[in-house]
């Protein structure tokens, strides 16, 4: 029997308000759909706790049991500055400042997301599809959204009719806004005449002579709107109906809402089962902005290369802090917040190296099995990661005791135990072990210097000083290292 059929996951659903009992559209199988980057700039610190909260998601469904097909999209081209329908590309705006190509600003700074994440210990998505490399589906659903009615043309602009969708719709459920009471988020510009509404969003832009990333269509050379690649490719890889959608709490409005209405006009379905937003990130108590100096960025941390911190911390430690707090919980970034997380962490590290030494007897003064299931019920109860990782602390406590004989525990709990901390510690939290980490690293650093060897060996040997060479191999030996000549080369075993 799978655990996810041992355990009863709620989730906040942002739609409803409320808890509800996870259930997926196909058993055994979630798909899950969260926002990824506008790839203009560094990824700051606020995203990466979205991305490392719904990391978390993913690998807790997967710990389940889940089949889990996880698709991030990577927003390339059409993100209009300040989410507008007119004004210039965030990326070509860049590449104009910077004489690059636009392409090279979309490299760039995708390497850099993905290198990021990877330094958090964030598992890949299943999917990591493009904006730019699904203009055609795009393009297909503005034609279908078109045909049903629900979108016009104006001056090879396409627009999506909000007030016509609001007649047999319910425009503004996910964000609780009422049409009547909406305020154009849309900024007066010149293309604001083109709509028949101010509420009404772009599907399809006529791209300004000066506008570089342009596609042909039915309408005009233009670029699809912001909000259209999401439902394309959710669509697409997830089909017209999934279970998960998640994202920053700052997409709820329009981006989210704008994504339930295209996706309800082009199929008639209710696209998403469960919605789910995470909350923002605050640097010592106030909004993280780059024109106060009141920013940080994820480099930074690892580095400490930053006024408002006094050291470098590790990038498992920065995950741990970020995991300290429920995803839908406003999180306060400072210093003493990151010494604190880093003395909690290298705790709860000493305590699993203890597991491996600790005495066992004929009895268990500690009930591992439930606490075990407390585990569970803490990341059943909506991902609750703080109260999951108050219940590790629980285990570190009773390790202590057991550690000093103060306490029992079986040599089967032990396992259990074991077998526990890890799966929550590593698999779940996605935590990093830095001292296997830097085992790791030396190892590589050794493995280095010996190859470095054999090749100034393999030189004194060919210029016939083999003086030098047999001190080499020597003093090798000494150090426990083994050289073995063969055909292919010298190869090495360390004892």
């Amino acid at each position: 029997m799978a655990l996810y059929q041992q355990q009863e996951l709620k989730i906040y659903n942002s739609i409803s308000g409320e808890k509800e009992v996870f259930k997926p559209i196909n058993e055994g199988a979630v798909g899950m759909y969260v926002c990824g980057p506008t790839v203009y700039s560094n990824v700051h610190l606020g995203n990466c706790r979205t991305f490392i909260s719904f990391d978390l998601v993913f690998r807790y469904l997967k710990h389940l049991g889940y089949k889990v097909r996880y698709v991030r999209n990577i927003t390339d081209a059409g993100h209009l500055e300040n989410d507008a329908d007119s004004g210039e590309d965030r990326i070509a705006k860049k590449a104009r400042l910077e004489q690059i190509e636009p392409m090279e600003v979309v490299q760039r700074y995708t390497v850099d997301f993905h290198n990021i994440l990877q330094k958090f210990n964030n598992l890949p998505p299943s999917i990591e599809p493009t904006a730019t490399g699904h203009i055609v589906e795009q393009i297909e659903i503005i034609k279908e959204i078109l045909e049903k009615g629900y979108a016009y043309e104006a001056n090879g602009s396409v627009y999506f009719d909000v007030l016509k969708f609001n007649e047999s719709h319910d425009y503004g459920k996910l964000s609780g806004r009422k049409l009547e009471d909406m305020i154009p988020n849309t900024r007066e510009l010149t293309a604001q005449s083109d709509k028949k509404n101010p509420q009404d969003f772009a599907l399809w832009k006529k791209a300004e002579p000066q506008h570089i990333m342009r596609w042909p269509s039915p309408w005009s050379d233009g670029f699809p709107g912001w909000h259209l690649e999401c439902t394309v490719m959710s669509s697409k890889y997830l089909g017209e109906e999934f279970d998960i959608h998640g994202g920053g709490m700052d997409l709820k409005f329009p981006h989210h809402e704008c994504e339930i209405a295209q996706g309800e006009a082009a199929t008639g379905k209710t696209p998403v089962h469960y919605w789910m937003h995470a909350n923002m990130l605050t640097l010592n108590g106030k909004k993280m902005a780059k024109s106060t100096g009141n920013n940080i960025l994820p480099n930074e941390i690892f580095t400490g290369d930053n006024p408002n911190l006094e050291k470098g911390f590790a990038p498992t430690v920065a995950r741990f802090f970020m995991l300290q707090a429920n995803y839908r919980s406003i999180l306060d970034f400072s210093n003493e917040a990151m010494l604190a997380s880093e003395k909690g962490f290298n705790r709860l590290m000493d305590a699993y190296h203890a597991l491996g030494n600790l005495p066992t007897g004929k009895t268990s003064d500690f009930d591992v099995a439930e606490w075990r299931q407390k585990c569970y019920d803490a990341m059943n109860d909506d991902f609750n990661s703080p109260i999951l990782i108050a219940q590790l602390f629980e285990a570190v406590k009773q390790i202590n005791i057991i550690k000093e004989e103060k306490s029992s525990i079986t040599a089967e709990d032990l396992e259990l135990l074991k077998k526990t901390m890890s799966d929550f510690i590593f698999e779940v939290l996605g935590l990093v072990d830095n001292a296997e980490a830097a085992d790791n690293d030396f190892g590589k650093k050794l493995g280095g210097t010996v190859e470095l060897l054999i090749k100034l060996r393999a030189e004194a040997r060919a210029n016939k000083d083999f003086a030098t060479s047999d001190k080499i191999r020597d003093e090798l030996i000494e150090l426990g290292i083994q050289l073995k000549d063969g055909k292919d080369g010298t190869t090495f075993t360390i004892d």
